[in-house]
């Protein structure tokens, strides 16, 4: 299964969304240095589309920011055609497996965050069946 490994910066506000069926998703748009290295000696900027899942994706929605340094690792890295206007393009597309926030907020880094984190929207859901009254003497 082909794996990325890099550290690089956030380049749009990700959004945390939720499947129909409630799972949290994030997506991540990410340059990193993919494919074979050029006479130059250094790899091509490759634009990663990458997600995170489950909890992970509800924990760490309130720190990814556009401009946040991250060092994370995506398994299996693959491409997937488009359509772009009249051409046929491709990307990279993989699921984080392994994510860092690294050097602190990107205020922290001499760059000012551009907005606050989206909040999460939610379909809303009727409760489940049962019998709330239980609850009534818990103290918060």
């Amino acid at each position: 299964m082909p794996q990325l490994t890099d550290t690089t910066i956030i380049a749009n506000d990700p959004v945390l969304r939720f499947t129909p069926d409630g799972t949290p998703v994030i997506n991540l748009s990410l340059p990193c240095e993919y494919g074979k290295k050029g006479q130059d000696g250094k790899k091509p900027t490759q634009w990663l589309d990458a997600s995170i899942w489950g909890k992970r994706a509800e924990a760490l929605a309130p720190y990814l920011v556009k401009r946040q340094l991250i060092a994370f690792t995506v398994d299996d890295v693959h491409t997937e055609e488009y359509q772009s206007g009249n051409e046929n393009r491709t990307k990279l597309v993989g699921r984080i497996s392994h994510i860092k926030l690294v050097g602190g907020s990107p205020a922290n880094q001499g760059q000012p965050a551009q907005r606050q984190p989206a909040q999460p929207t939610r379909q809303p859901q009727s409760p489940p069946p049962g019998d709330f009254d239980q609850f009534d003497d818990i103290p918060f």
